[in-house]
């Protein structure tokens, strides 16, 4: 057993000081410091022991980018995203040919069972996000028009094992079919984007079953009091929602509002391309390139192409610039987006009997320390 003291706690109650945090591979329970025994003892040394980071939408890092179908850039991904406090995440697909898909979806499912023993130097695999290829091409953004398909459940549900979130625009023919399929038959979490629909439509897909609504304000129809639109229907209903928070994806200001509008189910998310990790430069996303310029990641017609965003600045945009508090910003990094997926029995919170998922962090969600499974899997460099 092992014992993490003289740390601040973030646990889904409140902050928990002067207590020390049992664990093995997973947590233990917390206890008063002086009733330790035989612990093998971690000084936290007065940072934030905050649970481990989910992502639910992540493209890539450093180089490598999920829809290669690459098993060793997964690998380089899952590795690279530790020292960002990621401790689990969904390798996530952009709309690119369908037997490309199909590869990247073997690869993940070859994955998974590794990512979870103590061996795998990365953080854990939960599943993967497709993002599209059922998506409207009028709101296509980064994706490639030439791979959009239609609605089609049967093709999704043969991968039923592993996809945990398929984005996709409800007003396409066949579209609230496709979501009443893939929910009456899965666990697949509907997640609406990349979409025109308007209000009365995003609510017709919300009651078929869809549940979230990727990268809210971005590729969709936007909020305007005589038309809501998809942000309308985001805001005034119980659906998760993502949230790039790197200050340009959406305007800082909107954070606090966000917050109290969606409280939990408010999920930070990265959408972070290949390029994250990496200098400014040239890079590509669904086979087109991008360019990268300090927080921004465009198409050459200027068109917003994914993010360069690490969760933990996330974090700390949210609670910095939203004005929220340390706890409540983790949380939509964590449980609110273990949530979202069904994760949350094992992933997201502090609690005794969930997998030992936490970091080490200051007050700038600086990390410098990463556990998966209550094994140390990184540490900051001096």
């Amino acid at each position: 057993m092992k014992a993490i003291v003289n740390g601040i706690i973030l646990t889904e109650q409140g902050d928990v000081t002067g207590k020390a945090l049992l664990f093995d591979d997973r947590f233990r329970g917390i206890v008063d410091a002086d009733a330790l025994t035989d612990e093998e003892i971690i000084d936290a040394r007065g940072h934030y022991v905050a649970p481990g980071l989910v992502d639910v939408h992540i493209h890539g890092y450093l180089g490598e980018d999920t829809s290669d179908g690459s098993e060793e850039g997964i690998r380089t991904i899952a590795r690279g995203i530790l020292a960002n406090g990621v401790t689990s995440f969904l390798p996530t697909t952009m709309t690119v040919d369908w037997a490309e898909l199909e590869n990247a979806f073997a690869v993940v499912r070859r994955l998974m069972p590794f990512s979870r023993t103590e061996d795998f130097d990365g953080a854990e695999i939960l599943g993967c996000h497709a993002e599209g290829p059922f998506i409207n091409p009028q709101r296509k953004g980064a994706q490639s028009a030439d791979h959009i398909l239609p609605p089609q459940a049967d093709r999704l549900l043969a991968h039923r094992d592993i996809v945990r979130i398929v984005t996709m625009a409800p007003e396409m023919p066949g579209g609230i079919d496709f979501i009443k399929q893939v929910t009456g038959s899965s666990d697949i979490v509907v997640s609406i984007g990349h979409s025109s629909a308007s209000y009365d439509q995003a609510l017709e897909a919300i009651r078929a079953g869809a549940s979230h609504i990727t990268h809210l304000f971005n590729a969709m129809t936007g909020l305007n009091h005589r038309e809501p639109g998809i942000v309308g229907a985001a805001l005034t209903t119980d659906v998760y929602a993502e949230l790039i928070a790197d200050a340009f994806h959406v305007h800082s200001g909107l954070f606090s509002l966000l917050h109290v509008a969606k409280g939990d189910r408010l999920v930070l998310v990265t959408d972070c391309t290949r390029a994250g990790g990496l200098p400014d430069g040239e890079y590509t996303l669904g086979g087109q390139p991008i360019y990268v310029k300090g927080i921004e990641s465009r198409l050459q017609d200027g068109t917003i192409a994914g993010s360069v965003l690490h969760l933990n600045d996330a974090v700390r945009n949210l609670y910095q610039l939203g004005g929220v508090s340390m706890r409540d910003a983790v949380h939509a990094a964590s449980l609110s987006a273990a949530r979202s997926i069904g994760a949350d029995d094992r992933k997201g919170s502090i609690r005794e009997g969930k997998d030992a998922d936490f970091v080490l962090m200051d007050g700038n969600c600086q990390v410098y320390a990463t556990y998966v499974g209550g094994v140390r899997k990184y540490a900051k460099e001096n």
